[in-house]
């Protein structure tokens, strides 16, 4: 009983404003002026952001603290630095050919408009969309994900953690917020929780370059 009551005395001692601010310590700087931390108590999920949009200004990440003070510390700051390196690695504006084939596609339906040739200006604005499409997935491939969980073990390094440690702390956080979420792990959770068990060095399997496509 002793024991259960220590354990529910600290669990009930987080301060979320306390939190955020040591969260912010340990994030870089760039993820600490493109995102914003924000107390939901009311989500039923740990922590959560939304899909960032380039049109949208604001990164927030929504937190549970309830759920989130059942994890370790270790695990919490390798998960807010994975979520910030998803959130500021998802770029709508920078050169490739996607980009480039927008651009013209939006430029071109603008003049097609002003000429008054409705023919152009759905040609335009399908290209448009095609290209606006293909950026979409490529920010959404499970490529990207793994991206994000590598930018987050580097981070870690550089906040006193061995990258082997890193995996696994992200590796048992990813497990956890599914377990207290009560749901199985995603495909691409499955993915990246064996990318991290190579890193780790708890498996010789890494992830096959055909399925970092997807």
């Amino acid at each position: 009983m002793r024991q259960f009551t220590e354990v529910t005395l600290c669990r009930n001692s987080m301060n979320p404003d306390f939190e955020i601010r040591r969260l912010l310590d340990v994030m870089p700087a760039s993820a600490r002026m493109a995102t914003k931390l924000v107390s939901k108590p009311e989500q039923p999920i740990v922590v959560h952001c939304t899909f960032p949009l380039p049109w949208v200004r604001d990164r927030p990440i929504w937190i549970n603290f309830d759920l989130w003070e059942r994890l370790s510390r270790p695990q919490r700051d390798l998960l807010i630095l994975r979520t910030v390196s998803w959130l500021t690695g998802v770029k709508w504006f920078r050169p490739s050919l996607y980009q480039g084939v927008l651009l013209a596609g939006v430029v071109g339906g603008i003049v097609e408009l002003v000429q008054g040739d409705p023919v152009g200006t759905i040609a335009a604005g399908g290209l448009a969309a095609i290209a606006g499409t293909q950026i979409w997935r490529s920010n959404r491939s499970t490529q990207t994900e793994l991206d994000a969980d590598d930018a987050a073990l580097r981070v870690a390094q550089r906040r006193g953690y061995e990258e082997p440690e890193a995996a696994r702390h992200l590796l048992t956080g990813v497990e956890a917020v599914a377990e207290i979420e009560r749901r199985p792990l995603t495909f691409t959770e499955l993915l990246r929780s064996q990318n991290l068990r190579a890193i780790a060095g708890l498996s010789p399997v890494g992830i096959p370059d055909r399925a970092r496509q997807h």
